[in-house]
């Protein structure tokens, strides 16, 4: 069976919840699905091969807005001339052109992450860009794999009868003793909250660090980790009104550096305004850390017990829970993610590809 992919920025070891998802997915696969991953020319550093994965690199922009827009389409016009068996399409903006496929008779998968038009980084044209986008995408997939089932019910019965609930996965943790990179940033175990993502306005980093000012140890840090693409100017802000000497910014890190920061956090907070389905969240579950969330529906999917939410935005809800967590001893926090196995959710996603 070949398989076409594309609405990633591709992998591996590119930042994002989509990436980390098809780096996670994609290589458990057999031999006997031909894959082809479309990947964005100026993302990719790594010269890694897979056995079942061919790469095709096409050029591409970072500029805001056109980014996807052009890759899809370059992604899509390949696709059409190639006419694979299946094209499985991530997110809903890249889906923007696949009627075209539809001309083909190539059959079409939907992964639906998130509603990204409720971004608060996009215009208003961007915006309803991205909601026609969505029409096409869910009317043109012959099946829809959603990862967040609160996503799925929204929706009437001509989509549930050709979509099911996959939920992204967490891979197995990667356990170390090493503290090399803690103490190169001067950080010390327990002694510092973690929080992982890319340095956009909908993780909610402007009102985490608010709410972290406000607490009275002062022996805390605070550590973000995650790179900025086109968020500059927000990344200079959050600098700006943050203490160099509390805030630590790392960057985008993986492998054993992001081992150690999460296998020596005293806890973990996510403050997203809108996830699809938090993989950061799973990655901090695996580690046994307790954790701060925004009570958003992607956060809330998991189910993590009632005193791990916050109202989302409230800065001083956010605080007194900090420093509630803080005046106690780190807890080491036993979470059921069987659920959540990539060797599980690969088997599933095979047989939405078989069931076409």
């Amino acid at each position: 069976m070949k398989i076409n992919v594309f609405g990633t920025r591709g992998f591996p070891l590119i930042q994002g919840g989509v990436e980390k998802h098809c780096e996670s997915l994609y290589p458990l696969l057999s031999s006997a699905y031909k894959m082809v991953i479309f990947r964005r020319k100026c993302y990719v550093h790594s010269e890694k091969t897979y056995n079942n994965i061919r790469f095709i690199d096409l050029p591409s922009t970072k500029i805001k807005g056109i980014e996807t827009v052009f890759h899809s389409l370059l992604s899509t016009i390949y696709s059409f001339f190639q006419r694979p068996d299946i094209v499985h399409i991530h997110n809903i903006g890249p889906a923007l052109f696949s009627p075209l496929l539809k001309l083909r008779g190539i059959k079409i998968v939907l992964t639906y992450h998130s509603a990204n038009y409720e971004h608060e980084k996009w215009s208003f044209f961007a915006r309803n860009l991205l909601k026609l986008s969505e029409k096409i995408a869910l009317t043109t997939s012959d099946a829809i794999i959603f990862v967040n089932s609160m996503q799925r019910q929204k929706y009437d019965q001509n989509i549930l009868q050709k979509s099911c609930y996959i939920p992204n996965g967490v891979n197995i943790p990667l356990m170390t003793d090493k503290t090399d990179f803690l103490a190169s940033w001067d950080l010390q175990k327990n002694k510092y909250i973690l929080t992982v993502g890319r340095i956009t306005q909908e993780k909610g980093f402007d009102y985490l660090l608010s709410a972290f000012d406000k607490i009275a140890n002062k022996d805390f840090k605070l550590v973000i980790a995650g790179g900025v693409e086109t968020e500059n100017r927000y990344f200079q802000q959050l600098k700006k009104n943050s203490s160099a000497e509390k805030v630590v910014f790392v960057n985008y890190v993986y492998g054993e550096p992001l081992a150690q920061l999460y296998s020596n956090a005293a806890f973990f907070v996510n403050a997203s305004y809108n996830e699809g389905f938090p993989m950061v969240l799973l990655e901090a579950m695996s580690y046994n850390l307790a954790i701060l969330a925004s009570d958003i529906p992607g956060n809330n999917a998991l189910n993590l017990p009632e005193n791990s939410y916050f109202t989302t935005g409230n800065e001083n809800e956010l605080s007194d829970k900090l420093q509630q967590l803080i005046d106690k001893e780190p807890l080491k926090i036993k979470y059921d993610i069987e659920n959540y196995s990539w060797d599980k959710i690969a088997k599933q996603t095979i047989d939405v590809y078989k069931n076409l």
